[in-house]
């Protein structure tokens, strides 16, 4: 349910009231300078205590990327995939995006002190673009990011951004939440990341990964991707809500993978689809040992003719409508993996609903 602003005091009085409550403050007295008043105060402190859990890395890939210096015209070589990151636990946890990792053949991370580890990946969630590596560091030297909530969130408020755009590390940018419960695709997978956070707040190349903090320097979500023809900030960039990741990162750490529900086929892209007059989606492939294979679903094949037969047409899962990819996929996320769902589906000229087991997704290598 959507939250409406109202300009009315007691509705602030209550908000301001209800942020307190919810959400632990850091004690930043010891980051204070003089000199500064007491927002400017504030914002430093806060963000040179948080300057200690961000992280510096980069993945190791067959190839480098070049980058020219506005000053000196020198061209600057910078590792493909590098970008941000932040300590979660004390056990060296260290959570950023999958799309930075992707491929790579070696992690580094470089902390707060310049002192550089190599890390290992404990796992990652490809369709929500998070993943979890660990270092073995001395626990003096890894201070988690105090969690904060995302589910409150309002739009107008401050939030912070730090990453290492373009290599250069720590770097903060500032911003106000511009949107809400947007909707992205992942990089790897296609499938919807919902409930996305829209920032002002300048995110290029290298931030990925990075945290993105409320005016209290709590954690809201994981900075992920921008909006730009260009390649560098327009204004608009997304973050993982942190309230996502919480829950993704504790499946990695314990399991080393997130258990999601799948119905086992490959489908036809929404436009094909679209040009066929009909709404929902087309089934292509519908292995025999997968879930919807052993319940009896369609593909689509050729007969004997050559002739192209189309699989069936998946319209709703229980009751709730499909129209495209991106609706099947939002609905199954709120399914549990041994869940027996039933899925409507246009059969030539007629509609069957057909039970369906859900199995968990296999493995990613």
């Amino acid at each position: 349910m959507s939250r409406q602003f109202i300009h009315q005091p007691n509705d602030s009085q209550t908000l301001v009231q209800q942020q307190t409550q919810n959400q632990k403050r850091t004690d930043w007295s010891e980051y204070t300078d003089p000199r500064m008043n007491d927002f400017d105060e504030g914002v430093i402190a806060m963000i040179q205590y948080i300057w200690i859990e961000t992280l510096y890395f980069y993945a190791i890939y067959p190839w480098i990327t070049g980058m020219q210096d506005a000053f000196t015209l020198d061209v600057l070589e910078v590792p493909q995939g590098s970008g941000s990151g932040f300590v979660w636990d004390k056990k060296g946890h260290i959570v950023t995006n999958y799309h930075v990792i992707r491929g790579a053949s070696d992690l580094r991370v470089t902390l707060a002190d310049q002192t550089t580890y190599d890390a290992k990946v404990v796992g990652f969630d490809q369709d929500k673009d998070v993943a979890v590596l660990r270092i073995d560091a001395p626990k003096d030297k890894l201070r988690p990011i105090p969690v904060g909530v995302s589910a409150d969130l309002l739009v107008g408020q401050k939030v912070f951004a730090i990453g290492n755009p373009f290599g250069l590390d720590h770097t903060l940018t500032t911003g106000v939440i511009s949107g809400l419960r947007r909707e992205i695709s992942s990089a790897a997978t296609g499938r919807p990341i919902q409930d996305v956070i829209q920032t002002d707040a300048a995110i290029n190349p290298g931030n990925s990964g990075g945290p993105l903090l409320d005016s209290s320097g709590n954690l809201i979500g994981i900075n992920t991707a921008i909006y730009s023809p260009s390649g560098a900030s327009s204004g608009v960039g997304f973050s993982i809500p942190v309230d996502t990741v919480g829950g993704i990162v504790d499946q990695l750490v314990q399991f080393g993978k997130v258990t999601r529900p799948i119905l086992g086929i490959k489908f036809a892209p929404d436009q094909s689809v679209e040009q066929l007059g009909v709404s929902g989606v087309l089934v292509l492939d519908a292995p025999p040992n997968g879930p919807a294979g052993k319940a009896g679903l369609q593909s689509t094949k050729r007969d004997t003719y050559g002739r192209l037969v189309l699989g069936d047409i998946i319209t709703s899962v229980n009751g709730k409508k499909v129209a495209n990819g991106g609706d099947l996929y939002r609905i199954l996320d709120q399914c549990k993996v041994g869940e027996t769902v039933t899925v409507e589906v246009l059969r030539g000229d007629h509609v069957e609903k057909i039970p369906v087991m859900l199995e968990p997704k296999p493995d990613e290598s």
